[in-house]
């Protein structure tokens, strides 16, 4: 049943002279067109002089970015994009890298975070998923977890503690998206806290310096290239695996950090030689993504 409640003339003629009027939906430009699968990463080192014609470097100089990288390239995948205009706030969780992925067929356009990359991997690899991941027996997937903490826990932290320190400033104003681990998480058993026992005060700060853990690191590195040898992937695996993937990505970062961490693996000939070849492997897996005009 209509209403028989109006609005009074005058009432009407006033809201008369603001119509309401619907508009079309505005198109959104498109930066960079999804074409191919694209990473999200942090910059590369020199993006102030790179020219996309030439060979640039398209590696990133934020090692948790280049983990993914080396795996997608080590997996065998070519042809993916890259992309590094995109703040660690505009991925997933506050983080990079991302894997932004096409619609194609049934699946709509997907953005990946880090740990669904391993599953998209294995969609586009041929051949069926191995259940040793590509090492070739039970041990030596056994031995590449120790491999994974050496290289995550005292690697890392001494690749953290080679970096320059931030200014106070900056990490006043730094979301919590950007921070880095603390050295108390990454090693293990952590260190010293400032203060002793018998101090006034309640325990606070970390008491390590690089010098002062420069032989840990030192045995790491050592114990790093008596392991490769002469093989042409670690453990002995007939093709790369994850744990290839994350040694690339900490001795590429290594090579360009301080002098008293890049020495380390400077002395070591295989390494350098390995960490080139694995270099060229990944360099050429990626293109970067194109802008639309």
């Amino acid at each position: 049943m209509a209403s028989t409640l109006t609005l009074p003339a005058p009432l009407q003629r006033f809201f008369a002279l603001f119509p309401l009027h619907t508009y079309p939906p505005l198109p959104v430009p498109v930066r960079f067109p999804l074409v191919k699968p694209t990473l999200w990463i942090s910059p590369p080192r020199d993006t102030v002089h790179f020219h996309q014609s030439a060979s640039s470097d398209l590696l990133s100089a934020d090692v948790e970015c280049l983990k993914w990288q080396a795996y997608i390239a080590l997996r065998g995948l070519s042809d993916i994009a890259v992309r590094w205009d995109i703040l660690p706030e505009g991925g997933l969780d506050g983080r990079l890298p991302n894997l932004h992925v096409p619609a194609s067929g049934d699946s709509k356009t997907q953005l990946l975070p880090p740990y669904n990359i391993p599953a998209w991997v294995d969609g586009r690899v041929a051949g069926p998923v191995d259940a040793l991941e590509g090492y070739k027996d039970d041990r030596a997937r056994d031995e590449s977890h120790a491999w994974v903490s050496l290289l995550e826990g005292t690697v890392h932290a001494a690749l953290s503690l080679s970096q320059p320190p931030p200014s106070f400033l900056s990490t006043l104003f730094q979301s919590d998206s950007k921070k880095a681990r603390s050295i108390e998480a990454i090693l293990s058993p952590p260190p010293a806290p400032l203060t002793g026992f018998s101090s006034l005060f309640p325990s606070f700060g970390t008491s390590i310096t690089l010098s002062a853990f420069q032989t840990r690191y030192a045995e790491a590195i050592a114990s790093l290239s008596e392991r490769l040898g002469t093989d042409r992937w670690f453990l002995g695996s007939e093709n790369a695996t994850a744990l290839d993937a994350l040694v690339f990505a900490y001795l590429h970062s290594i090579l360009h950090s301080r002098d008293i961490t890049r020495i380390e693996v400077t002395r070591r000939v295989n390494l350098i030689a390995w960490e080139r070849r694995v270099r060229a492997q990944v360099q050429a897996a990626f293109y970067v993504a194109s802008q639309s005009p």
